[in-house]
């Protein structure tokens, strides 16, 4: 197509979720009562770990943080997919969609890098015990903090940044519930090949990475619980443990069959399932698999509820 001629798209029109016009109103409410639980949930954490000072140690600022990540996730998606089973026009403006790539990839990748620093966290408190208040400091907590979210923005800016290459000047239906970049490459009318290996190349690496820790700590972590022989000592070590471990398999799964394999055949439905797992259940799920496997934070928020009541 000479796209020079081409007239440029200025709205994109995003499908959403497809289903049965019966299904309309019970999966609106599902999704919203879903997105209402997650908000209330991770927000609800982030404030326990803010208002009790004994929390706030590395392992709590970094679950606090992640919980405030998965709100920011969760609301770059939700509300969009929730106006969008009742509008009449699904049209959503190209610099709207933009904005809401930038966010999506900020919150999306700050989240692979607080799930590693968390991983680094617990080898270092299970492996090191005796040096975890030296190497574990609040000062090194704020820096994996601050790195984190830089490392989401920077990444978010060179994928929105070279989406400026392409041109979007014929089909503008994306058949997704929110802008993701692998189908705007597919509405596309100028080659996407650099966009794509870009894909591959940063995202490729950053959830490589990221998961090496993960499994390189958790390795380590695995050697030093089976030298222990206090039963007890095992079990304490595995729960504290646990959880993180369950909430990285839930995350990374749908993550590195979206943008590890870009080229994959995949359909238009299977990624929007994909998507819909770690945009939607995955940030409704972190702080219950948190909060109920965790005494200190059950024991806060008893505290705080008593106190309110």
């Amino acid at each position: 197509m000479d796209t020079e001629n081409a007239t440029l798209l200025t709205e994109i029109v995003l499908t959403g979720l497809i289903y049965q016009p019966e299904w309309q109103i019970p999966l609106f409410l599902l999704f919203l009562v879903i997105y209402l639980i997650t908000v209330v949930g991770n927000i609800g954490l982030v404030t326990v770990i803010w208002i009790d000072s004994q929390l706030h140690i590395p392992m709590y600022l970094f679950l606090g943080c992640l919980a405030f990540v998965d709100t920011s996730l969760s609301s770059t998606v939700s509300p969009k997919m929730l106006v969008s089973f009742f509008a009449k026009s699904k049209m959503i403006s190209f610099s709207e969609c933009l904005i809401q790539l930038f966010s999506f990839v900020v919150t999306a990748t700050t989240e692979c890098f607080l799930l590693a620093s968390m991983a680094y966290d617990r080898y270092v408190a299970i492996c090191k015990p005796l040096l975890y208040p030296m190497v574990m400091t609040n000062r090194l907590c704020i820096r994996l903090l601050v790195l984190s979210f830089v490392g989401g923005v920077l990444h978010a800016l060179v994928h929105t940044g070279f989406l400026f290459r392409l041109a979007f000047c014929g089909n503008n239906i994306l058949h997704h519930f929110y802008c993701d970049i692998m189908p705007l490459f597919k509405i596309s009318c100028t080659d996407p090949l650099i966009n794509v290996l870009m894909v591959f190349i940063f995202s490729g690496s950053i959830q490589l990475f990221t998961i090496l820790i993960v499994l390189v700590s958790y390795t380590l972590v695995l050697f030093t619980i089976l030298k222990k022989k206090s039963v007890q000592g095992i079990k304490k070590a595995f729960s504290t443990c646990g959880a993180h471990l369950l909430s990285v398999s839930l995350y990374y799964g749908p993550l590195l069959f979206m943008y590890v394999r870009p080229g994959s055949a995949q359909s238009d439905d299977q990624d929007m399932m994909d998507s819909l797992f770690y945009t939607v259940i995955v940030p409704l799920l972190n702080p219950m698999i948190y909060s109920l496997r965790n005494k200190k934070v059950t024991d806060s928020l008893t505290k705080m509820l008593k106190r309110n009541a």
